[in-house]
């Protein structure tokens, strides 16, 4: 199946008509959506959307089992490979590699030398990219060998298209994948240092901001190990340790998303901040074992992808079971001369800057200045041909041809496998790529991914319960309680995670509460103005309503309070920020949490682009939007264990309510109105604290301001009241290790406790008891700010972040 265009009638999606794809993909899409995966984005890009195509790269059992094969081999070749070039050299010696290969080329990295590994594999992760040529062959393009990423892509392909069409997943019954996860976690546990008992594995991350971050995150929450980044770990006493709340936990091993030079400014640049200081040297110690082995990078030369025939031979003593796309060093004449008689049809690499070129972009003069370059420093330059590709089935994310059904285009494929004591272990399938067709663009740059089904068959070979282990593997011991350590980066994200959700709750409160009040009594009543001066004041977005004189006036700034995230203050502005910090620690959060967060996201943006007209879709968004954070509230109450990052998390959320209640509740004190006034606007006053149910169930008549303020404030009981949200605060605080009563927190909440008994709201009736009651919240306000500058400073104060990697274009490449 799927071996070219011709034979697209046995494909699953054959028979499917322009409609149902479409249909199918708007359900993928959706999937993709509420799932959260991105590709993409960091301070300049915005974050994109995954691009998944309906339309599978179905594989027959036979051809799975060729290419299964030939990874294999290419892993165990390129493993020998690397082992030798950080040792004997027996390659260069030999002559097998001409020494210019490996020394001029930028991976190579000297001072890699003497870092080893536990076990018999240097190369732990490999990822084969092919493309399939016009006969149907599948040829290697490249190897990825330093930090290669994907394969949290294709976990997370596998599973939305199982969800998105189940009937011709049924159909097929592909292989799973799963069992790849599994080889890697025993695989990662067993690459510790032979004297760690119970391994400590992490996932060191180039940060949020890199275009891979889901991928990163995706995978390190399926394996179960914490996702960090360089600020997390230290290196102290000759090992490396993981910083949490002021405690430090020995790190074993370290699976590496960030490249080769990049890892240790120390060693290697300087000006990195991606790295951790020291990292090489623990390692060359035996401390820690980094994967992939620094220095990994230099595999990843195209010119030591030409001599990789005579390698196979020389070292493995077999036939190599992969052909490549044909590649050239331009380190002698005579490939210099076929190279100038192919220019159009070659893309050059220099190995020192990592410089490609692809020649049918060139005019004639461009041609001949860049082989003027080649014969000037020919070690530096190798070439290789641009394939002519097969075309593959593809669905409408793939062709993005309106109208049109399942069509053919050129696909790549991404292998994944992974070393483990009894060998390499693959990926069944892999991650495909709809290639863009532009013949300009390098083969590897695609439109869409497509998740690859392996029909059934013999599954011995890839069943990751059958890799024997010859000396009784190592395996992680479940912890009889819950793991304690976060990182301070990971426990920062949680608590603003905390304070956003809880400050999209409450300006959504406020603009259920004022929307409803200016629908009711209209934007000229006393009332309206009252209400809608105290959505200001506790939303912090002046002059807001006060320079709203119409009704159109006091639409539009509903409208940018709701829907603009650009306005501080907003709805939308909290929501985002929100995402930000949710995909900070993706790891850490439920596939729910990502509907729920992608639900309201898409709210907002529906409700942005409705016309200004359109009142219905505005207060319905409000209302959205409170349902939203109340899902996000349950789903954290719910889903989450009470570790310090669950702490933490609720200590955000209670601070910023806290807050919110403080000034709604000194907005309500606010002059001296006449009763039916008063009466609307303690209503509205209920319902902005969801506190209306509790006042009528508690008090008989209209609402009155003390008994209002009573509730909001000093009711114990009342988890929206200010003393509640204290008590709370505390119990958090307690709940963090090392907490004691004399830390600078718990000074803050003693004085903040002593502020609030200051509270008398049966003195409200009087003007001199509202006055010192304002001063009384302004002071509650000022003691919240100091303690949460305590808590930051206290338990979430570290080193400088990371710079993320960042970057965009017209199309996808992985690296």
């Amino acid at each position: 199946m799927d071996r070219a265009a011709g034979s697209a009638t046995e494909h699953p999606f054959a028979t499917h008509d322009d409609a149902r794809l479409r249909a199918a993909q708007a359900r993928v899409t959706r999937a993709v959506d509420e799932l959260g995966v991105t590709f993409g984005g960091g301070d300049t890009a915005p974050v994109g959307r995954w691009e998944l195509d309906t339309v599978p790269l179905v594989l027959d059992a036979d051809e799975w089992a060729r290419l299964d094969a030939g990874v294999t081999q290419r892993s165990r070749l390129l493993d020998a490979v690397l082992t030798d070039l950080y040792g004997e050299r027996t390659v260069l010696r030999r002559g097998l590699v001409p020494p210019e290969v490996v020394f001029r080329h930028r991976g190579y990295l000297r001072a890699a030398h003497g870092v080893t590994v536990p076990g018999p594999h240097r190369l732990f992760f490999h990822a084969v990219d092919l493309v399939r040529d016009a006969g149907g062959e599948f040829r290697v393009l490249s190897d990825r060998t330093q930090a290669p990423s994907g394969a949290g892509y294709a976990l997370a392909d596998r599973s939305i298209l199982a969800r998105a069409v189940p009937g011709e997943f049924r159909a097929v019954n592909p292989r799973p994948v799963g069992t790849y996860v599994g080889a890697v976690r025993v695989a990662l546990v067993e690459a510790a240092p032979p004297a760690a008992e119970d391994p400590t594995v992490v996932v060191l991350s180039p940060g949020a901001g890199s275009e891979t971050a889901f991928d990163q995150a995706h995978l390190a929450s399926v394996l179960g190990f914490p996702l960090v980044e360089s600020a997390d770990l230290v290196v102290q006493d000759g090992a490396v340790w993981m910083r949490s709340l002021g405690r430090l936990r020995r790190v074993h091993v370290v699976v590496r998303r960030v490249d080769d030079d990049h890892v240790d400014p120390l060693d290697l640049r300087p000006e990195s901040r991606l790295g951790v200081v020291g990292l090489l040297d623990v390692a060359r110690r035996g401390a820690v074992t980094v994967v992939n082995t620094v220095g990994s990078g230099v595999l990843e030369n195209p010119a030591l992808a030409a001599a990789v025939p005579e390698l196979t031979r020389a070292l493995l003593g077999e036939e190599p079971l992969l052909p490549s796309v044909p590649t050239y060093w331009a380190g002698t004449d005579a490939v210099r001369s076929h190279l100038r008689a192919t220019v159009s049809s070659l893309v050059f690499h220099h190995a020192t800057t990592g410089e490609a070129v692809v020649g049918a972009r060139l005019t004639a003069a461009e041609s001949a200045d860049l082989l003027a370059r080649v014969d000037a420093d020919p070690t530096a330059w190798s070439a290789r041909e641009i394939p002519d590709l097969g075309a593959s089935p593809v669905g409408p994310a793939g062709h993005r041809r309106p109208g049109v059904g399942l069509d053919a285009r050129p696909v790549g494929l991404r292998v994944f496998d992974v070393a483990t004591r009894a060998g390499y272990v693959t990926m069944t399938g892999g991650l495909g790529q709809v290639l863009v067709t532009d013949p300009l663009t390098e083969p590897m740059t695609s439109t869409a991914a497509q998740d690859v089904w392996v029909s059934p068959g013999r599954r011995d070979s890839d069943t990751a319960t059958s890799v024997r282990r010859d000396d009784g593997p190592r395996t992680a011991r479940r912890r009889e309680t819950a793991d304690p350590v976060s990182s301070p980066r990971v426990l920062n994200d949680l608590y603003w995670m905390g304070r956003y959700a809880e400050r999209a709750e409450s300006v959504g409160r406020l603009l259920v509460a004022g929307s409803g009040c200016v629908r009711e009594y209209g934007v000229e009543s006393p009332a309206s103005r009252v209400v809608l001066a105290a959505i200001t004041r506790v939303s912090g977005t002046e002059p807001g309503f006060a320079a709203a004189g119409t009704r159109a006036d006091v639409i539009a700034e509903f409208r940018s309070l709701t829907v603009d995230p650009r306005r501080l203050g907003s709805a939308a502005q909290s929501v985002a920020a929100l995402a930000r910090c949710a995909r900070a620690v993706r790891d850490q959060l439920g596939q729910d949490t990502w509907a729920v967060l992608h639900r309201v996201d898409q709210v907002l943006a529906e409700a942005a682009v409705a016309s200004v007209a359109d009142e219905a879709t505005l207060w319905a968004t409000q209302s959205r939007v409170v349902g939203s954070m109340l899902a996000v509230a349950g789903l954290t109450a719910e889903s989450m264990v009470r570790d310090p990052g669950w702490h933490l998390m609720d200590l955000g959320r209670r601070l910023d309510r806290a807050a919110a209640i403080t000034a709604l509740a000194a907005a309500a004190i606010e002059g001296d109105h006449p009763p039916d006034v008063t009466e609307i606007v303690l209503s509205a006053v209920l319902a902005a604290a969801d506190s209306s149910v509790t006042y009528r169930r508690r008090y008989r008549g209209v609402p009155t301001l003390g008994a209002v303020i009573d509730l909001v404030l000093a009711d114990p009981i009342n988890p929206r009241s200010i003393v509640f949200q204290i008590d709370r605060i505390a119990a958090d605080l307690a709940a963090l290790p090392g907490a004691e009563v004399t830390s600078r927190p718990m000074r803050a909440l003693d004085v903040l406790r002593t502020t609030v008994r200051r509270l008398e709201p049966g003195d409200v009736d009087t003007e001199s008891g509202r006055a010192d009651l304002r001063v009384v919240l302004d002071s509650v306000l000022g003691d919240l700010t100091r303690l949460a500058d305590a808590v930051v400073e206290t338990h979430l104060s570290g080193p400088g972040g990371t710079q993320p990697l960042s970057g965009h274009g017209a199309g996808r490449v992985l690296s």
